[in-house]
């Protein structure tokens, strides 16, 4: 095997790269073979490891294997932010992506990468760090990010073929990160919102492991929206349907868009919001106007479009991708106020289409503690990070120590806070 480096993800053949996104997850490594393999602390590259990961049987790939369980770490999503210039050196995004292949150019292992030259965009905070880093004399930037830029999404990061030499492929793409951090002369690797599996692998590499908290919407089977009101309790309930009545008052009209109704029209109306409230919020938008028409090209059945309009013009949306058990709301926007819109317009239509639909999951973007009240639990966030100055590691590893002790805490005393009533709580609901 060897390791290369890719500066775009064109380069890269679709099918070549979603073979590897799309195909063994870590986290579907069957129990039997995960006992076989052992504890983190056996620092998952030993050799006992190796042999009892590569005597597993593959499973052979269908097409539901290949199904994009999670859209983002898909080549079209991707390629997406790389054609629209959204993600590329100028904007401080350069493509740095890790390919492990054989003699025969077979790819068996991807890895989504970028070298930054700033820390916006990413959701898992490290100003700090690179300010204390500076104040000594250090140039924390370049850094190497490993995630999909601008999205707080929970998903693979090392992306692996099935195969004999599965869990050689996933060191030699670790292993070829650090090296690219060595070459590149960036101060530090930070591989963000990864799996649980995926990060405890990557502690037992020695990354430094950081824990965050989000607010996910958890689907038990619930037949309607009314099902899910009666979950909650009376005070919850009786404050979604007044929420829900307010935000259409005045002849506010929701509608869902998807597919070959997602046209130019509607994106500019949609990008509209999106420079509004990005402006507001961030300062300047991440995103411009070709990645919407290039995303929903290539994409379009997996998108959502969640639109508020009075009078036959549109006020507010929200924009939403879809997984295969995960409706993931991304990025909302509005011209007009309107009391509890957002709510309605982020939240409410994301929890019904993930009813009707029978989804899992609605994932809503990251931090919100305003979330919880409105059926949206505490979920852990991962991330792992190789900090290559010593001094500046150490001190690191002690922050995250007492941090992730914080988190779980914090999770604990939201997750009591749920709005759920006791009976249900109680059994699991």
């Amino acid at each position: 095997m060897r390791v290369r480096v890719e500066p775009a993800i064109a380069t890269i053949p679709a099918a070549t790269w979603d073979a590897c996104a799309y195909a063994l997850p870590l986290e579907n490594i069957s129990t039997a073979a995960a006992k076989r393999l052992g504890s983190t602390a056996d620092c998952l590259g030993a050799e006992s490891r190796s042999q009892a990961l590569e005597s597993e049987p593959q499973r052979a790939q269908s097409n539901s294997q290949l199904d994009p369980g999670n859209p983002f770490i898909s080549h079209a999503f991707l390629s997406s932010l790389e054609e629209s210039g959204a993600a590329c050196a100028k904007t401080g995004w350069a493509p740095q992506h890790i390919l492990v292949e054989v003699a025969d150019g077979t790819i068996l292992a991807a890895m989504p990468c970028y070298l930054k030259s700033h820390s916006r965009g990413e959701y898992v905070f490290d100003h700090g760090w690179a300010e204390a880093f500076e104040r000594a004399g250090g140039s924390y930037y370049p850094k190497l990010q490993v995630s999909v830029p601008f999205t707080p999404v929970t998903g693979p990061r090392l992306l692996v073929r099935p195969g004999p030499r599965m869990d050689s492929a996933r060191q030699a793409l670790v292993a070829g990160a650090l090296e690219l951090c060595s070459r590149r002369d960036a101060s530090s690797l930070h591989v963000t919102f990864v799996t649980e599996p995926e990060w405890k692998y990557l502690a037992g590499l020695g990354l430094l492991a950081r824990t965050d908290v989000q607010f996910h919407w958890l689907n038990p089977g619930y037949a309607s929206f009314d099902e899910f009101l009666a979950a909650l309790s009376s005070r919850k309930r009786k404050l979604i349907k007044r929420e829900r009545r307010e935000a259409i008052e005045g002849g506010v009209e929701i509608v869902r868009l998807s597919g070959a109704e997602l046209t130019e029209a509607v994106w500019d109306a949609f990008f509209a919001f999106y420079m509004d409230t990005g402006s507001r919020k961030w300062g300047r938008p991440y995103l411009n106007r070709a990645f919407f028409s290039i995303v929903s090209g290539k994409m379009a059945d997996r998108i959502v479009l969640v639109l508020a309009k009075r009078a036959g013009r549109y006020l507010a949306g929200a924009l939403n991708f879809l997984g295969r058990h995960t409706i993931y709301g991304r990025y909302w926007g509005a011209v007009e106020a309107q009391r509890f819109l957002h709510f309605e317009v982020c939240y409410y239509q994301a929890i019904e289409h993930a009813i009707e639909h029978k989804l899992a999951r609605v994932e809503a973007g990251a931090q919100g503690q305003h979330k919880l009240a409105r059926g949206y639990l505490p979920v852990t966030t991962y991330s792992a990070h190789y900090i290559a100055n010593a001094g500046l590691r150490r001190a690191v590893a002690e922050y995250l120590a007492h941090e992730r002790v914080h988190v779980a805490a914090e999770s604990e005393e939201l997750a009591a806070l749920a709005p759920f009533r006791k009976d249900v709580a109680n059994e699991g609901g």
